[in-house]
């Protein structure tokens, strides 16, 4: 696995399950969470994040084996 897609699987670990989630530009911070793809895409504008990385997390994370 490459560094970037680790970091990005640590940061969304740590986010809420079932919400639109917005990264930062480099992946390892979230700048804002929501319930709407507009409510967390007007909150990362708010927190000044010019070019966020926004994902739905699902209700539940399926189990991985590596």
């Amino acid at each position: 696995m490459s560094p970037q897609n680790s970091a990005r699987l640590k940061t969304l670990a740590g986010a809420p399950l079932d919400s639109w989630v917005a990264l930062s530009e480099d992946e390892t911070r979230i700048v804002a969470v929501g319930s709407t793809y507009k409510e967390v895409s007007e909150k990362s504008d708010q927190a000044g994040e010019t070019d966020p990385i926004i994902v739905k997390t699902p209700a539940e994370w399926a189990p991985v084996s590596i």
